[in-house]
């Protein structure tokens, strides 16, 4: 069995990512406090910049694949941790100035998605250059651990912070982490093979990662229906953050709220790094049925949200449903991405995982304001029961597709460029 951390760079890459992982969850505690509280920001506003944070994934996701396939990806990544270093800087302090305003907010995080495409569509596909394709589902595992352990203590240290000594400060903790996490990937050592020399075609290289994807047997109904789960996922955790800050309590004040918000995100936290620790295992039963077990779980977790009760038994059954969903989410998680990238050869890793992540994370962009306003208009509970229609149906879609005998195969062939890829 390969050992992971004996590979060249995936130690320093795995630290990297963890760094700035439990940075990432101070600003998902602190961003919507900001404008819930401080800017008042009303729930279809608060949809609306949640949304912003994804657009960029809509309109660019495509071309963020070509950028990874033609350059070297380190630099990508280095350059991206840094410029989020900034751009957190400039809102924490326009937040302590009190020059900050929903529409300033929604701008600078729109950038912030934008920089986020960029670095998840090289960092995805610079893993496989650093460990061999039979290891992939176990260091996709390793990381998704650090991601979880971060979820567990991340949200309510962030809780705790934003309680303590207010939102800026939290979010400005996290700019420092993406500043070490650059620093750590720049000194990462080894040769990066030169991207595949001769004239392009932006156009042909669009259409190529395009194919891939959606004429594959089974990536094609695994993206399709994983989109739809992204937009009805996306609306139930918008009404989430409303519900619990909002109308799990009212008249909570907002430090306590921020506090309990933090504590239901770690306890999902718990589950992810459950449901990691048993990934590999689920793997052997193939990675189509451990996706689908997540795909079926999923909408049944929010249900527990959408019947919580008021006070503090809510708050225990919204925790609990937290810990469900994201048990199923860690069981799938490094099955679906090992796959992804077992079944990809390396000239097409980047436009891949940029047509699949950037339209799963554009529908956030759709998902987020919906969830905003039926929020908004029909109720909290209302509003994640349709969350929970539409997770339902895309799973049982991706039940009737080949996505569900799917098992993790060997290398991947590297064929030569099809006519399309080259001008």
């Amino acid at each position: 069995m390969t050992r992971l951390f004996g590979q060249p760079g995936y130690a320093r890459f795995w630290a990297a990512d963890t760094v700035s992982t439990f940075g990432t969850y101070l600003t998902t505690v602190a961003l919507p406090i900001i404008a819930i509280v401080a800017l008042d920001a009303t729930d279809a506003e608060v949809g609306l910049v949640n949304g912003a944070r994804w657009t960029p994934y809509l309109l660019f996701g495509l071309l963020a694949g070509v950028v990874a396939d033609r350059y070297r990806r380190r630099p990508i990544l280095v350059a991206a941790d840094v410029a989020r270093a900034v751009l957190l800087t400039l809102i924490a302090t326009l937040a302590l100035l009190g020059a900050l305003s929903v529409p300033a907010l929604m701008v600078l995080v729109a950038a912030f998605g934008a920089l986020s495409l960029l670095y998840e569509a090289a960092h995805q596909s610079y893993l496989p250059r650093l460990v061999p394709t039979a290891a992939l589902t176990r260091a996709n595992a390793r990381m998704e651990q650090s991601a979880s352990l971060a979820q567990t203590t991340g949200p309510l240290f962030g809780g705790s912070l934003v309680a303590a000594v207010g939102a800026p400060v939290a979010i400005l903790v996290d700019a420092v982490s993406y500043l070490l996490s650059g620093l750590l990937l720049a000194t990462i050592r080894g040769d990066e093979p030169a991207p595949h020399p001769g004239r392009r075609h932006l156009g042909h290289e669009l259409r190529e990662g395009l194919a891939w994807v959606y004429r594959h047997p089974v990536l094609a109904p695994y993206a399709l229906t994983l989109h739809a789960r992204f937009l009805f996922a996306s609306l139930a955790s918008t009404v989430l953050t409303l519900f619990v800050v909002r109308g799990l309590e009212p008249g909570l004040p907002a430090d306590r709220a921020a506090f309990g918000l933090g504590v239901v995100l770690a306890v999902g936290g718990v589950g992810a790094v459950a449901g990691n620790s048993l990934s590999d295992l689920a793997g052997r039963w193939g990675a189509g049925r451990a996706i689908m077990l997540e795909r079926v779980v999923e909408p049944l977790g929010w249900s527990l949200v959408a019947l919580a009760a008021a006070g503090t038994a809510g708050w225990v059954m919204v925790g609990a449903a937290q810990f469900v969903i994201w048990f199923a989410l860690g069981i799938s998680g490094p099955n679906e991405m090992g796959y992804r990238q077992a079944v990809t050869p390396d000239r097409l890793q980047g436009r891949m995982n940029a047509t699949i992540r950037s339209l799963n994370w554009g529908m956030l962009t759709v998902g987020a304001p919906v969830g905003g306003l039926l929020a908004q208009h029909l109720g909290y509970r209302p509003a994640i029961w349709v969350g929970v229609a539409g997770m339902a149906v895309a799973a049982a879609v991706a039940a009737f597709s080949p996505l569900r005998t799917a098992r993790h195969p060997g290398p991947a062939p590297e064929p030569a460029p099809s006519p399309v890829a080259v001008d």
